[in-house]
């Protein structure tokens, strides 16, 4: 039963939850956490660790992208970033981590107006593709049209679509809009697409063709959506919500099923099992590995929102460097907040509750608990 709470007599809402207002709860076994698979599989493309990150110049260069993925992940790298913008980006990202935090987001905004160069595009494709690793790339809604030919012609694994909010429904008076379900029918590769935080939403997108949804409004740390446009769904809601949309499709398909990936606000372990324990297949983080010495953000973060020309809705965080990107996936982790080791953990997580697979996983009980600090 949805629980309504009355916010006052003309509007209620629905109650919601964010992943630290929950927990999980052991099962009447344990397991060895050696034992344990963290694997996942989209099309036809394997992973070792259920892990995509987020798409963001101060985490992913195609250096980083081509580094995460010989450790097991994803990391599609943001075709709309510095990287298709200039030649050589490094002395503009070295220059974004020692801006004055007051005049930052405008000269983000400055450093970002240039345009777009669609031979980057391939360049850029084709020298993470020469590394042996699936090759994922990301585009915004606006910009898809444009340049997907590009995309597509470099040879790219997987392509993702992803915005703040994407609807398979967009209205528009003024120009002609991304049709997803025609668009994706036509490509020969799978498309990630998101984000959302409501069942129906996500139910509309995975008629699309997707291979996968993202669900929520990306960003995490960085990300000053709510404060902006007040626009907000707690995650462990938004993705449960969204598993049940992929459960009633499938049933709706014939058994078609679409990969959900959990899209920021996961800034620990915990928050990354927590996650999937709500059904997430895999999650997208950013801000974790912005901490790696590898990161081309030298240790600040920051995404397309906080370079928006108009209205930006994110800023330019400082998160400083705890180790390398192998120590902050896989360890060994030298604190214990929660910021290293982050798959080894989630195995940990999950051998202490019962589980040997993400699919397993994803039935754990949870139970509402109050924010601890």
């Amino acid at each position: 039963m949805t629980q309504q709470v009355e916010i006052g007599r003309g509007k209620t809402g629905r109650r919601a939850y964010a992943l630290d207002e929950i927990g999980l709860v052991p099962s009447r076994r344990t397991r060895d956490p050696e034992e344990v698979s963290i694997a996942w599989q989209i099309d036809a493309y394997r992973f070792e660790l259920p892990l995509v990150v987020a798409p963001m110049d101060s985490v992913v260069s195609p250096a980083t992208a081509i580094e995460i993925g010989r450790l097991g992940g994803l990391a599609p790298l943001d075709l709309e970033g510095l990287w298709t913008r200039y030649e050589n980006p490094s002395p503009l990202l070295e220059e974004c981590a020692t801006l004055d935090a007051a005049a930052a987001t405008k000269r983000l905004q400055e450093i970002y107006a240039a345009p777009i160069k669609e031979d980057l595009i391939g360049q850029r494709i084709e020298e993470i593709r020469a590394s042996g690793v699936t090759t994922a790339v990301r585009l915004s809604p606006q910009r898809t049209v444009q340049y997907h030919k590009a995309v597509i012609d470099a040879g790219v694994d997987i392509f993702v679509i992803r915005g703040t909010t994407v609807s398979a429904e967009h209205v528009s008076g003024r120009a002609e809009p991304l049709n997803l379900k025609q668009f994706i029918y036509e490509l020969d590769v799978p498309v990630i697409v998101g984000g959302c935080a409501t069942y129906t939403a996500a139910l509309h997108l995975m008629r699309t063709g997707a291979a996968g949804v993202l669900v929520g409004f990306g960003g995490g740390a960085s990300h000053t959506t709510r404060t902006v446009l007040g626009v907000a769904v707690p995650m462990a809601t938004a993705i449960s919500d969204v598993a049940a949309a992929r459960r009633d499709y499938m049933d709706e398909s014939g058994g078609r099923y679409v990969h959900v990936i959990a899209d920021g606000g996961m800034g620990t372990s915990g928050d990354i099992a927590k996650a999937i324990a709500c059904g997430a297949d895999a999650v997208m983080v950013g801000s974790p590995l912005a901490r790696a010495a590898e990161a081309p953000g030298h240790g600040f973060h920051w995404g397309s929102e906080a370079h928006h020309p108009d209205l930006p809705r994110g800023r330019r965080v400082e998160f400083g460097t705890v180790g390398t990107l192998e120590q902050i996936l896989h360890g060994p982790s030298s604190v214990a907040d929660g910021s290293m080791n982050l798959m080894g953990a989630l195995r940990r997580t999950m051998a202490s509750t019962g589980y040997s697979d993400i699919k397993e996983f994803q039935r754990v009980e949870v139970v509402v608990a109050p924010i601890q600090r």
